[in-house]
């Protein structure tokens, strides 16, 4: 009898000592609400992500089996993500990734000066981390102008700062000159590109041209920028600018030519001159000036016709067309001049 009740305690024994799970399946990035070593068979657990992390679909509940044993566990405790940053202007934002503890960081583009923090983080609450910078343009001060004022500079573009890229451009007092350029830009660094002087030049007493003269020159030295105009001989054509100027070298610009009329090299013959048929030797004594045209009449033996073929005034030169050639006395008796004749047809 003894033996009997010593084997069914042992079994109540075994039975009951079953009937507890152990600890629950670690969850990573989670915590338990409650945390033994054992459980018992009905007990409820509930997993709870840590912050930065959000829970999939999966239980987050969970009871011990009358097996000693725990369901199978489905939860999973994903990284917070934190909306994708940007853009920001003039600058870049540079990133890995968007998820919990995550970094971005800021910086701008040439000319431009980060305003505000240069790094976010990713938080718990799936938000950045402070405020977000601004890219603000550099700014020039004004220039240094020297004393006495003969250096001033404009803007152009309205308001009274200077912002990256804006340009200025200088003006010096008359008659000084300006020595340098003209225009400086607002560089990256918060400098102006360039400052220009403005010094005293002078030019001398212009000289003539040839075949020409100087409109009421006076025999002194000249300011820069001061001019003085020319005009050429009777017959003679200005080629060129009218005006010369002291330029900022001390020297006059390029001074205008007088090209010299052309006279027709025959005794006498018909051409045509602005439209007209003339005479050389009555209409066409003094020639034709620099730059003008006449045209010489041509035979066509074979055809019985006459062309034309232009010649043009080179600064007192004018070459004959080949196929021109001048009638002698004798000729002029006899045969028919080629003014005279009908025009050919693939000349007409």
């Amino acid at each position: 009898m003894f033996p009997l009740v010593l084997v069914a305690f042992a079994l109540s024994h075994c039975a009951l000592a079953a009937r507890v799970c152990p600890r629950p399946p670690e969850v990573l990035f989670a915590t338990i609400n409650v945390d033994k070593k054992v459980y018992d068979v009905g007990e409820e657990i509930e997993y709870t992500c840590r912050p930065g992390f959000i829970p999939n679909n999966g239980q987050r509940k969970y009871t011990c089996l009358p097996t000693g044993r725990w369901p199978l566990n489905t939860l999973l405790c994903l990284p917070q993500r934190c909306p994708r940053p940007g853009p920001l202007q003039n600058g870049k934002i540079e990133a890995i990734d968007s998820h919990y503890q995550s970094s971005i960081s800021f910086s701008c583009e040439p000319g431009y000066n980060l305003v505000g923090t240069r790094t976010s983080q990713c938080m718990a609450d799936g938000k950045w981390s402070g405020t977000f910078p601004q890219c603000q343009s550099v700014t020039c001060a004004p220039p240094s102008i020297p004393e006495f004022g003969v250096l001033s500079y404009r803007r152009l573009k309205p308001g009274n700062v200077s912002h990256f890229l804006d340009t200025i451009v200088f003006e010096c007092v008359p008659p000084l000159a300006l020595i340098g350029n003209e225009t400086a830009t607002c560089m990256a660094n918060g400098n102006w590109s360039s400052i220009p002087e403005c010094r005293v030049v002078t030019c001398p007493t212009p000289t003539g041209i040839e075949n020409g003269f100087i409109e009421f020159a006076v025999r002194r030295t000249y300011h820069y920028n001061e001019s003085v105009s020319f005009g050429c001989q009777p017959s003679y054509v200005l080629d060129g600018h009218k005006h010369s100027r002291c330029e900022k070298t001390g020297n006059w610009s390029t001074k205008p030519i007088c090209r010299g009329p052309c006279k027709i090299p025959v005794k006498k013959a018909v051409v045509l001159y602005n439209g007209e048929k003339k005479r050389v030797q009555n209409d066409l004594k003094e020639g034709i000036r620099h730059g003008e045209t006449v045209s010489f009449f041509c035979k066509n033996k074979e055809k019985s016709c006459a062309y034309t073929v232009a010649a043009q005034c080179v600064d007192g030169n004018l070459t004959l067309p080949a196929c021109f050639k001048e009638r002698g006395f004798f000729s002029t008796l006899v045969k028919k001049d080629p003014s005279d004749m009908k025009p050919c047809e693939d000349q007409a």
